[in-house]
C-alpha cells in the first residue's frame, strides 16, 4: 500500500473514532438536558415602561426572569452531569456561563421580534441632559447583563491586559448625537449599528433613561464591550520558513489598527524576506474622516499608498467622499491570454479623488418609509499612469494603457437595517440592511488610445421577512462607448443571495443560504477574464477555470450547535459550490461544470476579533490539472458582510 493511501486510512480511522466518541458524549448530554427542561419558571410576556438608572445597567424585570430559568435550567443540568467522571469533564468543555442567559444575542429562542422594537421612539423630541459612557471587559459582561462576572482566572487576567477604548474617543468619535441634542430615534438606533459595525467593538447598546421630575430631559447611557484586540498569528514551516503576524486593533485605547506581518522563505529566488504594514484612524476627530496608510513589500505587489476616506455612514449623513494616492510595483504580473500565460513587470501611479452629496427627495419614492430615501449626486476623478508595462497598442494589451477617468452619479437609495443573530456571527447583534438603491452612472475616459464615454446603470433591492428569510437581488450593466458606435469593456452582471429564518432544532439552530452570480462580458481587452478560483467561488485555487463569462452557485447549510469549547462557539457547515466559464467564442453550457463539496467544522469567539476559522473537508471531482480532489484544510474565514444600500463612489462596474 503507498504511504500516502495508508496514512489517509490511518487518519481517517482515528477522525472517525474522536466524532464517534463526541456523538456518544453528546447524547449523555441531550439526555441530561431532555430531564433538566422539565422546570418550568412563569416568565412575564410585558417590560417595564420605564427603566431606572440600576436596572438600566443591569437588566429588565422580564430578562432577570428569563435569566433566573436559564440558571436554573444549567444549574440542574451541572449537577446530573456531576454525577460521573467523563460528563463532568464534558461540561466544563461544552458549557460556558456566558451562555446562561437567553438575551444573550446568538440563542436561537430570542424574541427577536422584541429587540425589533425601537425602544427610543417613546422619547423623540425630549432634550439630552446628560450623556454617559460605559464601558464594559472584554470578557465576562455583556451589554445585556453588565454584571455578569468572568469565568476564570485567564479571562481576569485578559482584561488586565486588554486597554478600554478611552471614553474621550468614544465621545469625540463615534457618537453622532451630544448633550443638548434633541432625541431622535433612528440617530440614536444608527449610532448603535455604527459601534457593532467597528472592529473596535464587540457590541453596543444605547439607553435612554428619563428624568424622575421632568418629562422634558432624558440622560443617555451608551454602553460598549471592546472585542481582544491584540492578535498574534502565523505559521512556522522551519528556520528557513516562517510568516508571522501581530494585530493591534485598539492601539493604547485609541481605536487605531496596527497591523505588521513578516514573511521569510529562504528557498525563495525573488524575494526572502516580505513585509506587509497598515495603520488605520477609523475616525478623526467628529468628521468621521477615515485615515489609511499601508505599505507592501511582497514578492508580488510592491505598494505605498495613504487614503482618507467618508462614506455615508447612515441615511442621514449628507457628505462623503475620498482622496488616494498610491504607487504600485507588480515585478511578475501575471498576463493570461485564452491559451497561455505570461509574465511581466508593471508599475504604476494611481490618483482617485470623489465626493458625493445626500438630500431628501422632493418627490415620492416607494410609498411609506420615505423619510430614510436620499437622492444622492457624486463627482470622480481617477488617474492611471504607467511608468513601466508591456507595449500597448490598439489591439495589445490595451488594459494597461493611461487613463484620466471623469464620472458622474445620480441615485436614489431607501436604506434600513433590522436587527437579528446568527446569521453571519455566532451571537452578537447584527444589522441587516433591506432597502432598494437605483443608479446611474456616467462620464468620460481620456484614455491614451483616444476618448470614451461610460454608460452604467445599477439596481438592488432586497426584503427581509421574519417568516420566510432575507431575499436581495440586483442587476448591474454598464460599459465604453468609443465613436458613438463602438462597445468597449461591456459588462453584464447578476447576483441574488437568499438565506431561510432561523430555525431550532434539539442540536441548535440552523439556516440555508443559496448564492448566484452571473456576469459576462462584451468586447473586453484580450487579457481580461473572469475566474471561478477562489475560496469565495469554487473553494479551489486554479488559474484553469477562466473565461469571459461565468455563471455560479453556491449552496450552504449552517448548524449553529450549543457546543462551546473553551469559549469558542462551533458551526457545523456543509457546501456545495457549482460553476461554469466559458469563453465568448463558446457557448457557457458547453463547459465543464466545476464541482467542489464539503464539510466543516466553524469556530468563533465573538469576543475576539479575529476571523473564524474552520477544519474543513473537501472534495473536488473534476478540477483541470488537480493531483488531490479530496483536500483538507485548516483556514481562517472572514466575516462576511452584507451588502448595504448606500450610493459610494461613482464606479465602473466590475468586471469580476
Amino acid at each position: 500500500m503507498k504511504p500516502f493511501l495508508r496514512h489517509v486510512i490511518i487518519s481517517g480511522t482515528t477522525v472517525f473514532f474522536r466524532i464517534g466518541w463526541l456523538v456518544g458524549c453528546w447524547l449523555l448530554v441531550t439526555v441530561s438536558v431532555a430531564q433538566a427542561q422539565k422546570i418550568k419558571i412563569p416568565v412575564p410576556d410585558t417590560q417595564a415602561d420605564s427603566l431606572t438608572l440600576a436596572d438600566s445597567l443591569a437588566q429588565s424585570a422580564r430578562d432577570s426572569a428569563l435569566m433566573v430559568r436559564d440558571s436554573v435550567f444549567y444549574t440542574n443540568l451541572k449537577k446530573r452531569m456531576s454525577k460521573r467522571k467523563i460528563t463532568r469533564e464534558l461540561h466544563k468543555l461544552l458549557f460556558h456561563d456566558m451562555y446562561n442567559s437567553r438575551i444573550k444575542a446568538g440563542d436561537a429562542n430570542q424574541d427577536v421580534n422584541q429587540i425589533e422594537i425601537n425602544p427610543f421612539a417613546r422619547y423623540r423630541g425630549r432634550i439630552i441632559s446628560n450623556v454617559y459612557i460605559r464601558r464594559l471587559e472584554v470578557f465576562g459582561p455583556s451589554v445585556y447583563d453588565t454584571l455578569r462576572q468572568p469565568r476564570s482566572w485567564l479571562e481576569r487576567f485578559a482584561n488586565r491586559l486588554h486597554a478600554d477604548t478611552r471614553e474621550g474617543v468614544i465621545r469625540k468619535s463615534f457618537l453622532l448625537f451630544e448633550e443638548g441634542d434633541r432625541v431622535n430615534p433612528d440617530t440614536l438606533r444608527d449610532n448603535e449599528r455604527l459601534l457593532r459595525s467597528s472592529n473596535v467593538f464587540h457590541d453596543a447598546r444605547i439607553i435612554v433613561v428619563p428624568h424622575a421630575n421632568s418629562r422634558g430631559f432624558v440622560d443617555v447611557y451608551v454602553i460598549t464591550q471592546d472585542v481582544w484586540s491584540l492578535i498574534p498569528s502565523g505559521s512556522v514551516g522551519g528556520l528557513d520558513r516562517f510568516d508571522l503576524r501581530l494585530d493591534q486593533r485598539n492601539f493604547r485605547g485609541l481605536a487605531h489598527t496596527f497591523s505588521n506581518q513578516v514573511s521569510y522563505n529562504a528557498r525563495d529566488p525573488y524575494q526572502q524576506l516580505e513585509y506587509r504594514g497598515r495603520y488605520l484612524i477609523p475616525y478623526i476627530g467628529k468628521t468621521f474622516l477615515t485615515g489609511q496608510a499601508d505599505l507592501m513589500q511582497t514578492r508580488e505587489l510592491k505598494q505605498y499608498a495613504v487614503r482618507v476616506y467618508r462614506p455615508f455612514l447612515t441615511p442621514d449623513t449628507r457628505w462623503a467622499g475620498s482622496a488616494e494616492l498610491s504607487y504600485n510595483r507588480y515585478p511578475r504580473y501575471r498576463v493570461f491570454s485564452e491559451d497561455s500565460l505570461q509574465l511581466t513587470n508593471i508599475r504604476y501611479f494611481y490618483n482617485d479623488v470623489w465626493a458625493g452629496y445626500a438630500f431628501k427627495p422632493f418627490f415620492s419614492f416607494l410609498g411609506e418609509g420615505d423619510d430614510r430615501t436620499r437622492l444622492v449626486v457624486a463627482a470622480r476623478f481617477t488617474r492611471t499612469a504607467f511608468d513601466r508595462r508591456p507595449e500597448v497598442r490598439s489591439d495589445t494589451n490595451q488594459f494597461f494603457q493611461n487613463t484620466n477617468a471623469t464620472l458622474f452619479t445620480i441615485g436614489l437609495s431607501r436604506r434600513r437595517y433590522t436587527r437579528d443573530v446568527l446569521i453571519y456571527g455566532f451571537g452578537r447583534t447584527e444589522d441587516v440592511p433591506y432597502g432598494s438603491l437605483a443608479s446611474i452612472v456616467f462620464g468620460y475616459d481620456n484614455a491614451e488610445l483616444g476618448q470614451r464615454q461610460y454608460l452604467g446603470l445599477k439596481y438592488s433591492k432586497a426584503h427581509y421577512l421574519k417568516s420566510f428569510g432575507y431575499l436581495y437581488g440586483s442587476l448591474d450593466i454598464g460599459g465604453f462607448i468609443r465613436n458613438k458606435n463602438d462597445l468597449e469593456q461591456g459588462v453584464l452582471s447578476v447576483e441574488s443571495s437568499y438565506f431561510t429564518p432561523l430555525r431550532t432544532t434539539t442540536w441548535g439552530s440552523w439556516r440555508h443560504f443559496i448564492n448566484l452570480r452571473y456576469t459576462m462580458g462584451a468586447q473586453r481587452f484580450d487579457n481580461e477574464f473572469l475566474t471561478l478560483s477562489g475560496r469565495d467561488r469554487i473553494g479551489i485555487n486554479n488559474d484553469n477555470m477562466r473565461g469571459t463569462k461565468l455563471l455560479l452557485t453556491n449552496i450552504e447549510n449552517i448548524l449553529f450547535s450549543r457546543l462551546n469549547i473553551v469559549g469558542f462557539r462551533v458551526a457545523i457547515v456543509t457546501f456545495a459550490n457549482l460553476g461554469l466559464a466559458s469563453y465568448q467564442t463558446r457557448r457557457l453550457w458547453q463547459g465543464p461544470l466545476y464541482q467542489g463539496y464539503g464539510v466543516a467544522f466553524r469556530l468563533r469567539n465573538e469576543n475576539l476579533t479575529f476571523n473564524s476559522f474552520q477544519i474543513r473537508l473537501a472534495w473536488y471531482p473534476n478540477i483541470p490539472g488537480n493531483s488531490a480532489p479530496l483536500r483538507p484544510g485548516f483556514e481562517g474565514v472572514p466575516t462576511a458582510r452584507f451588502r448595504d444600500f448606500a450610493i459610494s463612489a461613482p464606479e465602473i462596474i466590475p468586471f469580476r
